[in-house]
């Protein structure tokens, strides 16, 4: 009667708080998703979730399969993983590199789980702030990189992790904390706190300050998000960042983050691989991995639709 799917569906729909955000996530559409959920409620005469609530709020009865759920989707996903080394091999190598230092808020958790389930692969990672690491992947080099800046190359293939909101960050006492939303000419004279790697490969340059034509005044680097919103909070300059990276620091008001232009600006964040190694099954189950640390421990983002 309950079958995995549903299991999977009803996690999903408590990690994004919505139909809508859940159904982009399994890859359906809306109609699909709630009549999927309707089918289950009609079979089971109960129903699992209070309709119009945000973020969604779940019945005793839909509690209840949530934690059937997460009792047994891990299982399912561990025997998965055995099958699949008997058929492709217990051995490999995951080498990566992360381009902004604040992935690791989520990546770490990542990792861990895929140690855990993977320990015979060699794993590795770094900063990409010293290299190019998309050239570093097409030689081999590398395995994987997470990457906001997609660049056509051949035998390279993206993958979708998340959407986030580039954002600017100022001090509770700055003049723009005052403005509903940040023009490039704003940043004309104010000094852009970054991390230290080329401009082009940053949010806030490639989608709103070159394509007008504006360069801020002075730019300091720091090679850490916390150091870069102390710089921020103490008046020493502004700071272009995600907006999941910002939220932990604007609960605790130290700073305020602004929209880039009127109507904001969207990015997506993706894992970077060659295409002949895209379907080895570590490499799939570590992005699987890494998706679902994502929605567990970051808020803002969106999922995309691939």
């Amino acid at each position: 009667m309950i079958e995995i799917k549903h299991l999977k569906t009803l996690l999903t729909l408590k990690a994004t708080g919505s139909l809508v955000e859940a159904a982009l996530q399994l890859h359906l559409t809306q109609s699909a998703l709630s009549h999927q959920l309707k089918e289950l409620e009609g079979r089971l005469n109960c129903a699992l979730f209070i309709r119009k609530s945000r973020p969604i709020r779940f019945t005793i009865a839909g509690m209840r399969l949530l934690e059937l759920g997460e009792q047994v989707l891990p299982l399912i996903r561990s025997a998965e993983r055995d099958l699949s080394r008997f058929v492709s091999g217990d051995a490999g190598r995951l080498h990566m590199a992360i381009e902004c230092h604040s992935c690791f808020q989520w990546l770490m958790p990542a990792i861990d789980k895929f140690r855990d389930s993977w320990p015979e692969v060699e794993l590795d990672f770094s900063s990409a702030f010293s290299f190019l690491p998309l050239p570093a992947l097409k030689r081999g080099t590398l395995d994987l990189v997470v990457t906001s800046d997609p660049q056509p190359l051949e035998g390279i293939t993206y993958i979708p992790l998340f959407s986030y909101q580039p954002m600017l960050a100022v001090s509770r006492h700055h003049k723009l904390a005052n403005k509903s939303y940040i023009e490039a000419k704003d940043l004309e004279c104010e000094t852009l706190i970054t991390y230290p790697v080329e401009k082009e490969r940053l949010d806030i340059f490639n989608q709103f300050l070159i394509p007008e034509g504006v360069s801020p005044d002075k730019i300091r680097h720091a090679e850490m998000t916390l150091m870069m919103l102390q710089l921020v909070a103490s008046g020493h300059g502004v700071a272009g960042l995600p907006n999941w990276a910002l939220f932990e620091y604007l609960q605790k008001d130290y700073v305020v983050a602004k929209r880039l232009g009127k109507e904001g600006l969207w990015n997506t964040l993706y894992a970077a691989v060659r295409e002949e190694q895209k379907h080895l099954a570590y490499i799939e189950d570590f992005i699987e991995t890494a998706i679902a640390s994502c929605f567990e421990h970051l808020k803002g983002i969106k999922s995309v639709s691939q």
